[in-house]
């Protein structure tokens, strides 16, 4: 995920340049998933290259839709709901006279729990925006991060619970598509690398902790509970869990 979103764009990890890898995605994205649209635009920051990438791939201008404000944080690691819709609104404004009229081709990095792609959809259709085409440069995300990524549990994953045309239809969007994980892993030029995919494959590296959160770790008390670990092992992306560790993971029962 360092790839699709975390890093800065002037990094290089593996030896590739994130930039670079970035732009690549839409590329293939692009290839994967043609659309006929007016305009393409990158939801900011992290999603430019990549929409830079589908533009020039597709031949369809490129153009800005959405003015970001620098000093709102990630908005789908906002702790509630609540503040995470507020942090939308605060972060993102439309460029009407980009928009109105316009079929888009909107490029993201991600969608993680799907509260500000479906506020950003909702504000480029108040801007006159006629058709919207959402384009995701990675795979679905769908398993949380024990490694210091606050994602929440499973059941808070919008691609852990629905069928990509449900979550088309949850966004209310024309059509969507995410990179798959081959076109990925080619784009950032690191296949065999070894580093972590398990928020998109289910499948952890290492052994994780079990009570370790963002809430805890920012308490202020710190860290209030030994920290616990479990082993997850499966085949196929499916991680095999003993029940009351799934129930404690992902946020059933109590």
């Amino acid at each position: 995920f360092e790839f699709v979103y975390f890093a800065r764009p002037d990094s290089i990890l593996y030896g590739q340049s994130v930039h670079h890898a970035r732009v690549r995605m839409g590329e293939m994205l692009a290839a994967q998933a043609p659309v006929d649209a007016d305009l393409v635009m990158g939801v900011p920051e992290s999603g430019i290259p990549a929409a830079e990438g589908y533009a020039r791939a597709s031949s369809i201008p490129y153009g800005q839709g959405l003015v970001k404000n620098r000093y709102i944080g990630r908005t789908f690691i906002a702790p509630t709901q609540a503040l995470r819709t507020a942090a939308v609104r605060m972060k993102l404004n439309p460029l009407r006279d980009n928009i109105e009229g316009q079929r888009l081709v909107v490029v993201d990095d991600s969608i993680v729990r799907g509260t500000t792609t479906r506020a950003m959809v909702r504000m480029l259709r108040d801007a006159g925006a006629t058709e919207v085409h959402m384009r995701v440069s990675s795979p679905p995300y769908r398993w949380p991060c024990f490694y210091g990524m606050d994602t929440g549990t499973r059941g808070e994953l919008l691609a852990a619970n629905l069928t990509v045309d449900e979550i088309r239809e949850y966004l209310e969007v024309e059509s969507l598509t995410y990179l798959r994980l081959d076109h990925l892993l080619e784009a950032t030029g690191t296949v065999g690398a070894g580093f972590c995919d398990a928020c998109l494959t289910g499948t952890y590296p290492i052994e994780i902790p079990v009570n370790l959160s963002k809430a805890v770790l920012e308490g202020p008390e710190g860290i209030s509970a030994p920290e616990r670990t479990m082993p997850i092992q499966g085949d196929d992306g499916e991680a095999e869990l003993p029940t009351a560790a799934a129930n404690r993971l992902f946020g059933r029962g109590s």
